[in-house]
């Protein structure tokens, strides 16, 4: 019994991380009334005093088919892209030390509707958030 209860609360604390991706939960405040055709990606980037080439990939980023780049000196920068596509997403940060640090991640937005969270029935874009921010730096040489 005391197994079933450590997997059942290890399944919860599991989907309640996981909900931005899988649309589980919706912020109302979200919500439109007529189903979008496109997504505001959100990216989050370190901040380094100095511009960032933004690279967005169509797909993996092993298929190297550029869609887009930017450059951005922001910590956060939105991206407009279709629904239901595979976008990766690279950002290159040159420190003052000279260490350089490639991030990398991918989103497939996509809209989900529901009629029964909230006050209205509405379209909801999940699976938006772009994290490319550096979480590790390697000490000095």
């Amino acid at each position: 019994m005391k197994n079933f209860l450590r997997a059942l609360m290890f399944m919860f604390l599991t989907i309640s991380f996981s909900c931005e991706e899988q649309g589980w939960f919706v912020n109302c405040s979200d919500c439109v009334a007529e189903e979008p055709e496109k997504a505001e990606i959100k990216i989050k980037l370190t901040d380094i005093n100095s511009p960032v080439q933004l690279f967005v990939y169509n797909g993996l980023l092993e298929d190297n088919v550029i869609y887009d780049s930017a450059v951005i000196s922001s910590t956060e920068y939105t991206f407009t892209v279709s629904l239901n596509t595979l976008y990766t997403f690279t950002v290159r940060y040159v420190l003052i030390s000279g260490d350089i640090y490639t991030a990398v991640d991918s989103a497939t937005p996509k809209v989900k509707y529901t009629k029964d969270e909230c006050k209205d029935p509405c379209y909801f874009i999940y699976d938006k958030v772009v994290d490319l921010r550096l979480k590790y730096q390697a000490s000095g040489k």
